[in-house]
């Protein structure tokens, strides 16, 4: 039988894991110690020995490379074991959320939940027909109080969100305190053939109409682009671009547990 840690032996691992938090943010965030330094203002030589286990960070320095990586200090400094988190994924149309979060779900032996259906039900409506009636607030609002129906449940779950959650700071902020939150990535141009596969060109309708693909390919650039900085505030980034949904499933499984 192990003996117990001493106080001291439980602090030195309690700093580790949490350097480990954030080389793994960089990581997957493919970001590098140099600009994240630079994004909050704490020396390089400072995050090299956070990462290391050897920071003996104050509340305000944690709260500056918090800030930076677009998470909040408490989920950053939270002893919430991973396995336990409901599992959300986030990206645009045709990324891979429904595919991928229904295989990783049954894996897992754990509920998949579309969250547009749950909207749908809040509403008493299709997503269209939401939009019309009652317009973007009121949506939002749907969408606030089927994410918090959803969280409330007991037990882990894989979440598919829909593609403009990410606009959306409060709901967004609520999502990445609750959940292990994963972007699921590809390109402008697996985008659009997946969207066109699924039959369902939301939110492209009107350019696929009006100017055709290459306007609606461009819309998804642009959109990709646009909210680049707000997905990439997910704790897991998957590039799925050129991948089978059997290699992607396995990349994203080993992300998702120990």
């Amino acid at each position: 039988m192990n003996a117990p840690l001493t106080p001291e032996q439980q602090e030195n691992a309690y700093l580790a894991r949490l350097g480990d938090r954030v080389r793994a943010w960089r990581t997957s965030h493919r970001t590098t110690r140099k600009q994240l330094a630079a994004a909050s203002g704490v020396s390089e030589r400072y995050l090299a020995q956070l990462e290391a286990g050897e920071g003996n960070i104050s509340v305000l320095l944690l709260r500056k490379v918090a800030r930076a990586m677009g998470v909040t200090v408490e989920s950053l400094v939270h002893e919430e074991q991973a396995q336990e988190k409901p599992i959300a994924l986030v990206g645009l149309r045709g990324a891979g959320k429904s595919t991928l979060g229904s295989r990783l779900a049954e894996a897992l032996k754990v509920p998949f939940i579309e969250l547009d259906r749950e909207i749908e039900k809040e509403a008493g409506a299709r997503l269209g027909e939401v939009f019309a009636m009652y317009g973007q607030d009121a949506y939002r609002r749907f969408e606030r109080r089927a994410l918090e129906r959803v969280l409330a449940q007991a037990g882990r779950e894989v979440i598919a969100t829909g593609g403009s959650l990410v606009t959306d700071s409060d709901n967004y902020r609520l999502l990445r305190e609750r959940c292990l939150c994963v972007w699921l990535k590809t390109s402008p141009e697996e985008h659009m053939a997946r969207v066109i596969a699924q039959g369902d060109m939301r939110p492209f309708s009107g350019k696929m109409q009006g100017q055709g693909r290459s306007a609606a390919l461009d819309e998804i650039r642009k959109l990709l682009h646009d909210r680049d900085d707000l997905y990439r505030r997910a704790d897991v980034v998957l590039d799925t671009s050129g991948k089978s949904a059997r290699v992607s499933l396995a990349e994203l499984r080993s992300l998702v547990t120990p």
